[in-house]
């Protein structure tokens, strides 16, 4: 079976109230799955049978206190630690003047610092990839940090503590975070 090549563990699923179309048509199901150097993590995977919409989400298992992890990515390959970044989790990029916050439906992933970058550049209006236009300075950016010709902070905020960052030589700063 394919899930078990893959490290993966079927735990069950729920059925439960669609946010989008109000049905109680909602199929949740949750598995186990062991990440390298991460180790066990709960993906999450729903979708509606009704409406047809999708959430996913994943979230470390051994962590729960409300975190903050800084990043310094200064080299081409840093952009390759692995994130697994919370559906709680705010990214922030001060030198990019970035701020991302989650939404009330947003999803927890796994990925790389260049596919944050790159997942950031997928939510920046298309006029801004207009180089006539003002914000087509800040793609320019994005893109010289997906180049590794800038170097920057990387920011997590997550108040369920259920992200991480692992990377060879990297400097990670976990501290608990504080509510003001």
């Amino acid at each position: 079976m394919i899930a078990e090549n893959l490290n993966l563990k079927y735990l069950g699923e729920e059925i439960v109230e669609c946010i989008n179309c109000g049905k109680k048509t909602f199929k949740i199901r949750h598995y186990l799955y062991k990440v390298p150097y991460f180790g066990s993590v709960v993906l999450e995977v729903g979708i509606c049978d009704k409406c047809g919409f999708r959430r996913n989400d994943v979230s470390v298992i051994d962590v729960g206190k409300p975190m903050r992890i800084v990043v310094k990515i200064k080299r081409k390959e840093d952009l390759n630690a692995l994130v697994v970044k919370s559906s709680r989790a705010t990214i922030i990029i001060p030198e990019l003047g970035i701020e991302v916050n989650p939404g009330p439906i947003a999803p927890g992933y796994i990925t790389t610092i260049e596919g944050i970058l790159m997942n950031i550049l997928d939510i920046i209006p298309s006029e801004c990839f207009d180089e006539r236009k003002p914000c087509y300075s800040k793609v320019k950016e994005i893109r010289k940090a997906i180049e590794g010709e800038l170097p920057f902070t990387l920011i997590i905020e997550d108040p369920t503590g259920r992200s991480d960052v692992k990377g060879e030589g990297l400097s990670i700063i976990k501290e608990e975070l504080t509510q003001s």
